[in-house]
């Protein structure tokens, strides 16, 4: 049996439901196996055979879970973003502290999160994806609606004299220039080195951005 490692990175799955915790554990080892090979060997290579047998189990057994590969991918997306959901909140909703040092914060956790092996192979790869696969096009947006959010929560509480498009506008560029980051400062790439210098001047950007910005200057 092919090893897959214990912990890629987390992954946030539904509860379960009643007493099958066998059926759960499988279930999380068939979407850290499959998220390994995407990470390590793309998307291509990950089959729904390909999964099965580094998971020690039958096709059979596999697809009882997961019938399609669409299936896999979009539980796979969802118990992804699930666990940024978790930290995002944790800092949205951080009680006593100002929407600037939440701000702060969630773009750091961003950024620094750019700087993992996970986040440089894994998204780079669906993005790439997405441009000819209208399934993947799908999931990857959704995806990042849901990371959108939490900046566009902290936007409206900082500003909340700004319209509502011109606030998701301001989060939009937020959350493009860091995922910007990733193919030149991300896991392995030139600037690697270079990225905690570029966080504290996104960081402080960011903020006074967000302070000062007007719309009809």
């Amino acid at each position: 049996m092919e090893q897959s490692p214990k912990l890629v990175t987390d992954l946030l799955l539904p509860d379960r439901e009643g007493g099958y915790a066998k059926g759960y554990e499988t279930r999380e080892l068939i979407l850290r196996t499959a998220l390994h090979i995407l990470i390590e060997e793309g998307y291509r290579a990950m089959s729904m055979r390909r999964i099965a047998g580094a998971c020690g189990m039958r096709l059979g057994n596999l697809t009882y879970h997961y019938p399609t590969r669409e299936d896999l991918v979009r539980a796979l997306l969802g118990a992804v973003i699930s666990s940024y959901e978790v930290e995002f909140a944790r800092i949205v909703h951080a009680p006593d502290l100002l929407p600037e040092v939440r701000l702060a914060r969630l773009c750091s956790l961003l950024v620094e999160d750019i700087g993992t092996k996970k986040t440089t192979r894994l998204f780079p790869e669906l993005w790439a994806l997405a441009n000819h696969d209208g399934f993947v096009y799908e999931r990857v947006h959704e995806l990042y609606d849901r990371a959108r959010a939490p900046l566009v929560e902290i936007v409206a509480e900082m500003r909340p004299d700004l319209a509502e498009d011109v606030r998701f506008d301001l989060a939009l560029f937020m959350s493009s220039s860091m995922e910007g980051l990733t193919i030149f400062a991300g896991y392995g790439q030139p600037f690697a080195k270079r990225l905690p210098a570029v966080e504290h001047i996104a960081v402080r950007s960011f903020i006074d951005l967000v302070r000062s910005f007007n719309p009809a200057a």
